[in-house]
């Protein structure tokens, strides 16, 4: 026997055969590494995780059990394909155990595919299905409120997406109304209560804003409850918005291609539907603060101006302001007699200066002065001895009276 298998009597006067945990755990790992050096498995790819080491982690299942199975980054990088969730394979490998989980699993060394799997060919029969029917229609899909009053849960009432929801809401202080439907969310009766509960709600709680429908992750099988035609067809038919928040890293389930939002964890969603309400909520109740504040401060304002006005000597003394008009009048009546006279004043010595410029170039004042104009017999000025001869007949125009005369003779003027 082995030293990692040697038993010890020394604590027990029974003669019982006393092991430890990890005797017994090194022990399973022999028996089945010796069982189990080379065999080939059938099944379907589950759970499948490819990590930044290059290591895939997976699991192998068919109908009725699973077994855990890792390919190291040096095998797996000589697939021929990429390893998907669902996929039907055959895998070739042995069979050994990891003592510090105790659990068992398959160490790959070699993958063929064999055919896609029974429930990822159902999943994809029905998503083509309600594709053609116009269940994932972007158009079809519902918006989501902008306030949140009254919030609906379909979900496990032991499950941690519960307690995440409420969680979320409690951090948030999201002051909302929250219904739960408590449901199973995997297996058969899953299929049958989550659309039951979709449907009781709709028709005995409309006024609920918004339904949060999911369960946390867990394998594609735990998950199925999500990818069937009941629970799809419920969530299309549901009147009050729905968010699909089952719990997954990667893949999508039916539920999530029918609701009008989806969310990859249950606590996200609240997140996404509450945030956004929660702050809008407090926007409002800022905005009717200052409002508030506002309205005080203007009806404030408008107070002490009818206190102004009240106190004003045209509500107090009107008479006094008759007064000051009437004694304004005559100051301005005053002042307009005065600039009137002043007015005509300047005008008239204006008009005396323009008069006297007037008469100093006139022609009258001209012939004061010992000057006198000739006319011809026609009447016309004569401004040259030429346009006259001797015996014509002239007038002299002086100051004061007209001579008549007649010409003895002319003497033409010299050009110098």
């Amino acid at each position: 026997m082995s030293e990692d298998l040697e038993f010890d009597f020394s604590n027990d006067n029974s003669g019982r055969l006393i092991y430890t945990v990890t005797q017994i755990s090194n022990g399973i790992k022999l028996i089945l590494e010796d069982s189990y050096p080379a065999v080939w498995i059938q099944g379907e790819i589950s759970n499948f995780k490819l990590y930044n080491s290059g290591h895939m982690y997976f699991s192998i299942k068919d109908a009725n059990a699973q077994i855990k199975a890792v390919i190291f980054q040096n095998i797996g990088i000589n697939l021929s394909f990429v390893p998907e969730n669902g996929m039907k394979v055959l895998v070739y490998g042995r069979v050994s155990s990891y003592p510090k989980r105790g659990d068992y699993q398959m160490v790959v060394n070699r993958m063929e595919l064999y055919g896609k799997g029974k429930l990822y060919e159902a999943y994809e029969q029905l998503k083509k299905k309600l594709e053609a029917e116009g269940l994932f229609d972007g158009n079809a899909k519902k918006p989501m409120p902008y306030v949140v009053n009254r919030m609906g849960i379909v979900t496990s009432q032991d499950g941690a997406a519960l307690r995440d929801i409420l969680k979320v809401a409690e951090n948030l202080n999201a002051n909302i109304e929250i219904l739960i439907y408590p449901v199973r969310v995997q297996g058969k009766e899953a299929e049958k209560e989550i659309p039951k509960a979709i449907e009781y709600l709709n028709s005995h709680h409309k006024n609920l804003s918004v339904l949060l429908v999911g369960r946390g992750g867990g394998s594609i099988e735990d998950l199925w409850a999500f990818n069937t035609e009941s629970v799809a067809r419920a969530i299309f038919a549901s009147e009050i918005p729905v968010v699909s928040c089952v719990g997954h890293e990667v893949d999508f389930t039916i539920a999530d291609f029918v609701a009008d939002m989806v969310s990859p964890t249950p606590s996200a969603a609240a997140e996404m539907v509450l945030r956004s309400g929660n702050g809008i909520k407090k926007r409002i109740e800022f905005l009717s603060e200052s409002l508030i504040e506002a309205m005080n401060f203007t009806l404030s304002d408008c107070g002490a101006k009818l206190d102004r006005l009240a106190s004003s000597r045209a509500l107090t003394k009107p008479h006094l302001i008759y007064e000051d008009k009437i004694s304004y009048l005559d100051g301005l009546d005053n002042r307009l007699l005065v600039n009137i006279r002043r007015a005509f004043e300047l005008k008239s010595e204006k008009v005396k200066n323009i008069s006297h410029k007037l008469d100093i170039v006139s022609p009258l004042s001209v012939l004061k002065r010992g000057f006198s104009v000739c006319f011809d017999s026609g009447n016309k000025i004569i401004k040259d001895s030429k346009n006259v001869s001797a015996g014509d007949d002239i007038s002299i125009k002086l100051a004061s009276g007209t001579l008549n005369a007649e010409v003895k003779s002319c003497e033409k003027a010299v050009e110098f």
